[in-house]
Order: structure tokens, then sequence, then C-alpha cells
């Protein structure tokens, strides 16, 4: 499997690029249109090159984004990403499985990309720490490729898993079901879950 990132064709550009981004940032907002509150805090953790809380900040300004990853490089890249970009607060270094974050409060977490690219402590301290930081009612929305219970999955999506269990045997798709289980554990509801373009899906956890 190859990189998910492209350097920055410029000298000295220090922003990545991730090809998936163009072709599903627009198709995530317009779900996000749908659940995100029309203003507060949105923690994106895991925001990778930085693309896609750039694009959101602009197509939801009365929000303020925050976003997050480990990766010294990444958070590199998201600042020059969002740089002007006056709703966006400095990038975090904030790991998923932590048990405590750099954040105390948002009015909602967004996490594209990294469920099946981590391991499954990831996402165990992902629900965990939305637990711990999302409002009342606030929610949290996962994207990404996902295995159902007695529903075929895509061969695409197939070979993919094989792919990303060859490269780290901790990664690899995860079934909606493992996730919904262990959020119903910290307080959450599976609210919706949309189909998106390329196989993937889009969940969204509430208050349970």
């Amino acid at each position: 499997m190859t990189t998910p990132w492209i350097p920055g064709e410029a000298e000295g550009d220090t922003r990545r690029h991730a090809p998936a981004t163009l072709r599903n940032r627009m198709a995530i907002a317009d779900v996000l249109r749908e659940v995100l509150p029309f203003a507060g805090t949105v923690l994106e953790v895991a925001s990778g090159s930085g693309e896609h809380v750039a694009y959101f900040a602009e197509e939801f300004p009365a929000i303020e984004w925050q976003p997050s990853d480990p990766d010294p490089a990444a958070r590199v890249s998201i600042a020059a990403w969002c740089d002007g970009i006056v709703n966006v607060a400095p990038p975090l270094d904030l790991d998923a499985s932590a048990a405590h974050w750099a954040v105390d409060r948002a009015d909602a977490v967004l996490c594209i990309n990294m469920v099946h690219i981590s391991a499954w402590s990831a996402t165990l301290g992902l629900l965990a720490g939305a637990a711990r930081v999302l409002a009342a009612d606030a929610p949290l929305i996962l994207y990404g490729p996902f295995l159902q219970a007695d529903f075929p999955t895509a061969p695409s999506n197939i070979a993919f898993d094989e792919s990303l269990r060859a490269r780290d045997p901790r990664w690899g798709l995860r079934q909606v079901e493992s996730v919904e289980q262990v959020a119903v554990g910290h307080g959450f509801a599976l609210d919706r879950l949309v189909e998106m373009p390329a196989n993937n899906l889009l969940l969204v956890f509430g208050a349970g």
C-alpha cells in the first residue's frame, strides 16, 4: 500500500496532500450541514494533512474549528493549509488513545479516516475522549470505510482491508456493530448511518 500523502509541490511547501480529500469533502460537508450546530467549537481528531478542516472552516464560518494530530509533520501541514483562516485554531498535539486530551469541551467531534489506519486502542480512546469533552446532545461523527454484519462488503473494501492488515496487523476495517457497542457503553447512540461515495460510511452518534 502506498502512502496517502503527497508532499507539497513547491520548494519549501510544508503542506501535505491527501488525494481522497478532494473526492469526499463535499459529500461530507453536505451531511455536516445537517448535524453540526450553527456555531460552537468542533474538534477534529486526526486532522492529517489539514485539507479537510481548511475546507470545512470556509464552508462553516460561524464554527470555531480545532484541528489536532499526534504527528508533528501533520501539524505543520495543518497550520500551512489553515494559514489566514480566522476560525481555525492552531493544531493540537492530541493522541486519540490518550487518557487525557488537551481539550476540555467541544460542541462536536469529527474524525475522518482514522479508525481503519490505527490500532483498535485509538478507536477506544476516541470514543472515551469524545464522551469526556462533548456537550450534552453534541454529535460524534466518524467517516471512513467500515464493515457491516449481514451487509455485502464491496470487493474494493475487502482488498483495502487486506492491504491494511498486511501493512500493520493492528489496522483494518472495523465492524460498525463493534464501534457502536463501545459507543453505547460511553452513553452514545448511533443516530445516523449515511452511505457515502467510494463505499464509505458516515456514522453520527448522539446522546444515548
